[in-house]
């Protein structure tokens, strides 16, 4: 395990998953290290001189001509795989030197020289637009010295430019490489967003791109919609593939679409299936959905093997009698009255023409005030019912 720990992760692009890293005994094997430069370009260079480096290290490095720079994403045992990976045969491999350790001096003018690059891109196409070219200038890259500058271009056809390089290198003052990538790999280097709201697997984990066919859409039952299945490449996407295997393997035992179903009915044409349910849908008529039934899929075998047979079954489902009891009536035994119990007993003594609290009170009110306007005094309420009343009018 390294200083830096071994879950330390560069924030480069297609940085690969050090599973080694707890074995420090492994990053002595080999003096090999794996750099990675602007994006998605690596190289791998040797350790001639054994400077300490650690995954993370902004290193210089040989180039032709001067030096670059770049960041040290791979050390140890880990090296040589990716290599055997990458079929690098080394009696056919240009070995370049580690020179040293990135100095002060080396990032301010490779900064320098990262500065200008979206500007070198943007004057560049112009320069291919006016020599009428069919390609489009993706991206640039200048070199760690400054005196080197790749320029990665798309095209669909082979393209002459000799004369480009001419008029870049005399606007730009630098060495010109071009290179031809990919609609993939332009999108690997760009990067985004996609519809599934995650960064671009392309430009975020992907180490290498697979060919996506149809095929594998088929498989899943996607529809064939041209807009809905491309990606930001243009290109199908990536992420077909990645569930077209367990689709594939699902659907081993069921039984073919272009087999219709024959019934005393009718005819019954496949519509669509649903694999993890094991469920078909066929419908009567062959063109549009109509008339929809939804079958398992050992009915289906069913009905196909009975077809073989020459027979007819009088219908596609089954009637299966539910034999299942019904659930148990339960009562609730806590509290069986209802909440508003109340509520509805004061209803019925409205009905019966009873008065309740509030209207009582208000006819008291109302009798006392007619007294007091008569100039009569409110009877007082008799407490003792033994005793004989004092009021006069009673006498």
């Amino acid at each position: 395990m390294n200083k830096k720990g071994c879950c330390r992760t560069s924030d480069k692009k297609l940085s690969v998953f050090d599973w080694l890293s707890d074995l420090p005994e492994t990053v002595h094997d080999t003096d090999f290290v794996e750099v990675q430069f602007k994006n998605t370009r690596k190289g791998y260079y040797l350790n001639s001189t054994h400077i300490p480096l650690e995954k993370g290290d902004t290193v210089a490095v040989e180039a032709s001509p001067g030096h670059d720079i770049g960041e040290v994403t791979l050390v140890g045992r880990l090296v040589l795989m990716q290599m055997q990976k990458n079929r690098i045969d080394f009696e056919k491999f240009e070995i370049k030197r580690v020179y040293r350790k990135a100095r002060a001096t080396d990032l301010e003018k490779w900064k320098e020289s990262k500065s200008l690059e979206q500007q070198t891109m943007i004057r560049s196409r112009q320069i291919a637009e006016e020599l009428g070219l069919n390609m489009k200038i993706g991206d640039v890259e200048y070199q760690g010295d400054g005196n080197k500058a790749i320029f990665y271009y798309i095209a669909e056809s082979r393209v002459d430019f000799r004369q480009l390089i001419k008029v870049l290198a005399d606007n730009f003052h630098v060495r010109i490489e071009m290179r031809q990538i990919g609609a993939r790999q332009e999108a690997g280097r760009i990067g985004g967003i996609g519809p599934c709201g995650r960064e671009l697997c392309c430009a975020s984990w992907m180490s290498n791109f697979v060919s996506v066919s149809t095929s594998a859409a088929r498989h899943q039952d996607i529809s064939l919609n041209p807009q809905k299945l491309a990606g930001q490449c243009a290109k199908l996407k990536c992420c077909i593939n990645y569930e077209a295997a367990t689709y594939a393997d699902a659907v081993k035992d069921f039984p073919p679409k272009d087999i219709p179903l024959e019934t005393i009915d009718g005819t019954w044409y496949h519509f669509k299936t649903d694999v993890f349910k094991r469920e078909m849908t066929y419908s009567s008529d062959k063109r549009m959905a109509a008339n929809l039934v939804v079958l398992s899929v050992d009915r289906v075998k069913e009905i196909i093997a009975l077809n073989k047979q020459g027979n007819k079954p009088e219908q596609l489902v089954i009637e299966v009698k539910d034999n299942t009891p019904p659930p148990p009536d339960f009562q609730n035994v806590v509290g069986q009255d209802s909440l508003t119990r109340f509520d509805k007993n004061n209803k019925r003594e409205k009905k019966r023409g009873g008065k309740d609290r509030h209207e009582r009170s208000r006819d008291r009110h109302a009798d006392r005030r007619n007294r007091s306007g008569n100039g009569q005094k409110p009877e007082k309420k008799q407490t003792n019912p033994s005793q004989p009343s004092t009021n006069p009018s009673n006498a």
